[in-house]
């Protein structure tokens, strides 16, 4: 039997988790519910719950336990949000997310991710997300407002295209920083005062890149 589907393992990683200072109990359930050997290659199934990244098709990552329940706590979901997620990578993030929030659209700009990521979450059962081809960095996409946003790759600076499909007490999280060195996890938040900015933690992301990628 797999390492991954071990009882200990999971033990491990919900133990992990606490330890690492994941105290919302709605995203640690979500994190226990959402199968994550089945998001990895399957070379590395028997170390899907470590808490490392691992690698994924088109020289992606799928990004450390950790990080995925540490953004997913910053965004403060509720039921009735509507979350877009930038970055779809295996679907593991938007797995997550669906379990906590009303809908999830997230958008990869490598179809062939897109397209294994759209099989894997339909056989979990996760008709709340809405996976996009296209560049979700661009203004042009026509996506509507969101309660929050989530960004799963490196950005230089935050775009006011970003920014702008925030709704009313919006928050946005992304790494900000270097594409190829040490980013800081910045979370902003919409007020009636204007943007409320806070850097959380050092992470390291694949660098978000525009357009669509000719490796599809």
């Amino acid at each position: 039997m797999p390492a991954a589907d071990q009882p200990s393992e999971k033990m491990k990683f919900q133990l992990t988790l606490r330890q690492r200072g994941i105290s919302d109990q709605a995203v640690l359930r979500a994190m226990e519910d959402v199968p994550r050997e089945v998001f990895v290659m399957s070379d590395d199934r028997d170390r899907a719950y470590r808490d490392t990244a691992l690698p994924i098709d088109c020289g992606q990552t799928i990004s450390q336990p950790f990080v995925v329940a540490y953004m997913t706590e910053q965004l403060q979901l509720k039921p009735q949000h509507r979350v877009l997620e930038i970055g779809t990578g295996s679907g593991y993030q938007a797995a997550v997310l669906s379990r906590l929030a009303r809908d999830v659209v997230t958008v990869e700009r490598f179809r062939t991710l897109a397209d294994a990521a759209k099989q894997r979450l339909a056989k979990l059962g996760c008709d709340r997300v809405d996976v996009q081809v296209g560049d979700g960095l661009s203004a042009d996409l026509p996506l509507g407002q969101f309660d929050r946003v989530m960004v799963t790759a490196a950005l230089e600076t935050i775009p006011a295209a970003l920014i702008d499909r925030l709704a009313r007490d919006g928050v946005l999280v992304a790494p900000v920083g270097p594409p190829h060195g040490i980013q800081t996890l910045r979370r902003l938040r919409l007020t009636a005062a204007g943007q409320e900015v806070k850097d959380l933690l050092d992470v390291r992301f694949v660098p978000a890149l525009a357009g669509l990628a000719r490796e599809t």
